[in-house]
């Protein structure tokens, strides 16, 4: 490898290495479709073969009947899809619900609410109805209070949730006190309580993302694996993209690459995202000794509410999943101190797996727009989806689907996830320099308040 990748500075993702992650141990990736090899036309050409992609294709080609091709530079397996931790929650970026409640009212918050409820409801009706084997785990997510400060907002945002937003057709939140959470879930060092999610689960993602595949190729969606996305010129008919040297022409246009867009993608979401890399490892199967002393006794998945989160799960095999952010710059992703940094907040929440081996450790980017919101936006030629920060294994099943509505002409809810612009990056060539000074502000604040 002559380069690691990095969306903000290299033209294009194709040929990288793929993860080395724990997922990829566990499955083979299929035979690849054929790449571009001669001039075509489709109704809709969607780029990026993810999460986003392949479902925005599915609903399209199933439910609207339009001819729908994919676009994938590399192989699917390769992006965020089959980098991340496999957690479907219920997400809302960065923003409480009383924080939305105060910028768009709480019709709208209602509203945004219901749809992260249906996207976690969507993805476990897509495993069940087309019996995707993705390991799904019990449901249950634990957000957990990692001090006295967090203890005393999450406990207000649990009130809020219970009392403004739940309803017949939302599952319900329950509040754990640190005596509950120790007695029956884990003993957590740094848990003082946490907010437990009943709809949110586990999941194999690699597995997840090659159902979605499946599901996409049996509606008769076109994927183009290794074909890269050179070149797009608008038209008055629609777009013409150049692919492996080919003209493929679409009379609309949908960009899903996310975080793993690039500076060549296009001008409609240059400078209006920023890449973040988390970074993950996986042990060796914990042993019945390790499992009691750490009281773990849970598969649920587990986020705590620091500023810079640790995220983690008991695997199916007894090996424990560890995540959280990584380097800012790309070039120092695997450097050591990066690890050392998760085993470090590992130890802190459960010191009797202080010398834990892993046999596995990899990196990948989310995206995250600067109001912290995801975007699922369509003009009526050319759309994108983009911003899941961190809650895009379930998020883009809904993204997907109202994508699809989207292009068909059809109504979506009025929510600013679908109406809003992506706002611009001020300043967008120093965002690396503001993200590292973030993050020394978020380690103190994560600290100390």
């Amino acid at each position: 490898m002559t380069h690691v990748y990095d969306p903000l500075h290299h033209p294009h993702c194709q040929g990288q290495d793929f993860a080395s992650s724990y997922w990829a141990s566990t499955i083979a990736l299929p035979k690849a479709t054929p790449n571009v090899s001669k001039a075509q036309q489709h109704d809709v050409a969607i780029v990026g073969g993810g999460y986003s992609g392949l479902l925005t294709a599915y609903y399209l080609a199933s439910e609207h009947q339009l001819d729908v091709c994919v676009l994938e530079a590399n192989q699917v397996g390769f992006g965020a899809s089959a980098r991340n931790a496999g957690f479907v929650l219920k997400g809302s970026g960065r923003l409480s619900y009383p924080q939305m409640t105060n910028k768009w009212g709480l019709d709208v918050s209602k509203g945004i609410y219901a749809e992260f409820s249906d996207a976690v409801n969507r993805v476990e009706q897509l495993i069940a109805k087309h019996n995707i084997d993705c390991d799904k785990q019990e449901n249950g997510y634990l957000k957990i209070a990692h001090n006295q400060n967090a203890l005393q907002s999450l406990n207000a945002q649990a009130d809020y949730i219970q009392t403004h937003l739940q309803n017949a057709n939302t599952p319900p939140c329950q509040w754990l006190s640190q005596e509950e959470l120790s007695a029956h879930y884990m003993k957590n060092q740094q848990a003082f309580g946490a907010l437990r999610y009943s709809d949110s689960f586990g999941v194999n993602p690699l597995k997840l993302l090659l159902g979605y595949r499946s599901l996409a190729l049996e509606s008769g969606v076109t994927l183009y694996e290794n074909s890269l996305v050179e070149h797009i010129i608008e038209t008055a008919n629609g777009f013409e993209l150049s692919v492996n040297g080919f003209k493929v022409s679409c009379n609309k246009l949908i960009m899903a690459g996310n975080a793993y867009n690039n500076k060549q993608s296009h001008q409609v979401i240059n400078n209006r995202y920023l890449p973040i890399l988390s970074s993950i490892f996986v042990s060796k199967p914990l042993t019945s000794q390790q499992l009691a002393e750490s009281g773990l006794q849970t598969n649920q998945v587990c986020m705590d509410t620091r500023t810079l989160k640790y995220y983690y799960r008991l695997l199916p095999d007894n090996r424990l999943l560890f995540g959280g952010r990584g380097a800012v710059y790309a070039k120092h992703q695997n450097k050591p101190v990066y690890l050392a940094n998760l085993k470090k907040g590992l130890n802190d929440c459960f010191p009797s797996l202080k010398n834990i081996e892993h046999d596995y450790y990899w990196n990948g980017f989310i995206a995250a727009a600067l109001d912290d919101m995801p975007h699922i936006n369509f003009d009526g030629k050319l759309g994108f989806i983009l911003g899941y920060c961190g809650a895009g294994v379930s998020f883009s099943a809904q993204a997907g689907f109202r994508m699809a509505q989207m292009v068909a002409g059809k109504k979506v809810p009025e929510l600013p996830l679908y109406n809003t612009p992506l706002p611009y990056l001020p300043f967008a060539r120093f965002r690396r320099i503001g993200q590292f000074a973030y993050y020394q502000y978020a380690q103190v604040k994560d600290r100390f308040f």
